[in-house]
């Protein structure tokens, strides 16, 4: 087994580059074989409890029975059609589900394939609606320090540029941020006037930010201010949504209703590729034209790919039937109280839960680089695999986000092995 995974270390060295990867300082990767509940099993036969939802999208935990077999019986009646001209009943019942789930005021679901392009499509939407109603000077988007929206263009622009987009910075389109304050919020509206586009935000949780957090009460005041300035608020719940915050969505939990909805990842439970854009009906009259160039003309390959919203349908299910939001919260709540016991005494660095979401603040090492690039994060990943978890830290910020299979005894030895990663720092400090 262990030459095995040699050998496909070897050939993947050979012939793959792999996302956000340092190839000359990286370890070799994980060679997995397969994955099941919050378990994935490598070559070698060792096992790894995925303490992350491989990248924050397996909700429900791999191989689910029930999407498994969702899966299987739409490819075999409908693998793929294009979604231009055409339609079909799984997405079709895809968007009358989530219409039914989501905020109310959002009436029309646009498809594509992944978060960074769901919230691309909510740009192009809105600047286009401005531009169709004469409004060509409002170009500016505002968002939040820190965000990250993904990796196209138009996402990069409205995220915090350092430290993943620093080269492309000539090219993006002007964005201002501000701290996620009512305040700074207003000052930046007014202060931009008739040349401001719209706001767009992760609510509650700003996850490759830091997994950082803020109130309820700044999304209601959100609300009120894009209401006062008559500005769209798109909310990016590509990471949030599905139930990792403790509700469904976290514009739910806070009671508001954005203008555009940006969804991903738990949207096929992490077992297929698809996101949608979810907007209120004005948005969807904005482009209606005898006019054909007035269309909005953004689409992808496989968007509303049947098999990915059979998928989705069966996903959400799950998601009524085993009551997930519940589930991720009580596994937040345990792993969080696990680790105030195991580290009484110590002065824990911003400890904070949203849901099933669980991070805390490292101090980066003496004389080192703070931030994502902190040289805590390969030595604390490779120690947390070490202990059988799959843990990656974002620089010095140590967090959790299990799937909601994760059983109790899986949860503590999560939380055990981050309290271990933290007494680590503390000792290796010193």
């Amino acid at each position: 087994m262990k030459r095995r995974a040699e050998e496909l270390a070897g050939r993947d060295a050979r012939v793959i580059w792999h996302p956000y990867t340092q190839h000359a300082t990286e370890a070799r990767p994980l060679a997995v074989v397969r994955a099941e509940g919050s378990i994935l099993t490598l070559e070698d036969g060792s096992e790894l409890i995925d303490g992350i939802s491989s990248w924050w999208a397996c909700l429900h935990g791999h191989g689910h029975p029930r999407i498994v077999q969702a899966m299987a019986a739409q490819v075999e009646q409908l693998d793929h059609v294009l979604f231009a001209g055409a339609t079909h009943e799984p997405a079709v019942a895809l968007a009358e589900e989530l219409l039914s789930l989501v905020p109310p005021g959002l009436e029309r679901v646009f498809y594509s394939d992944n978060g960074s392009t769901a919230v691309e499509i909510a740009l192009k939407m809105v600047r286009q609606v401005w531009v169709h109603e004469g409004q060509e000077r409002r170009r500016v988007f505002v968002g939040l320090e820190g965000a990250y929206h993904g990796d196209t263009f138009g996402a990069m622009a409205v995220g915090d540029p350092d430290p993943f987009f620093l080269p492309f910075k000539p090219l993006l389109f002007d964005a201002r941020r501000v701290p996620p304050q009512a305040d700074a919020l207003r000052e930046v509206f007014e202060e931009l006037g008739d040349r401001c586009a719209g706001f767009i935000c992760e609510p509650l949780v700003q996850g490759a930010a830091g997994m950082l957090m803020h109130g309820e009460e700044f999304l209601r005041e959100v609300r009120e201010l894009c209401d006062e300035f008559r500005l769209p608020w798109i909310a990016d719940e590509v990471m949030t949504g599905f139930g990792r915050t403790g509700d469904l969505f976290a514009c739910s939990k806070a009671g508001v209703s954005p203008d555009i909805l940006c969804l991903a990842k738990g949207l096929t439970g992490g077992n297929f590729p698809l996101s949608a854009t979810l907007a209120g009906e004005r948005f969807f009259e904005a482009f209606l034209s005898q006019d054909r160039s007035r269309a909005f003309f953004h689409g992808h390959t496989f968007s509303g790919n049947p098999v990915g919203c059979a998928v989705a349908l069966a996903s959400l299910e799950i998601c009524r039937k085993e009551e997930t939001p519940k589930k991720l919260d009580r596994l937040g709540a345990r792993i969080e109280a696990r680790l105030k016991r195991a580290l009484e005494g110590r002065t824990l660095k911003s400890l904070r839960r949203t849901g099933g979401i669980v991070a805390l603040d490292l101090s980066p090492p003496p004389g080192g680089a703070a931030g994502y690039l902190s040289e805590w994060q390969p030595v604390l990943r490779a120690l947390a695999l070490d202990q059988g978890v799959l843990l990656r830290p974002l620089g010095q910020v140590l967090y959790c986000l299990p799937p909601s299979s994760t059983s109790d005894d899986q949860a503590d030895r999560i939380a055990d092995v981050m309290a271990d990663l933290v007494r680590y720092c503390a000792t290796n400090r010193a």
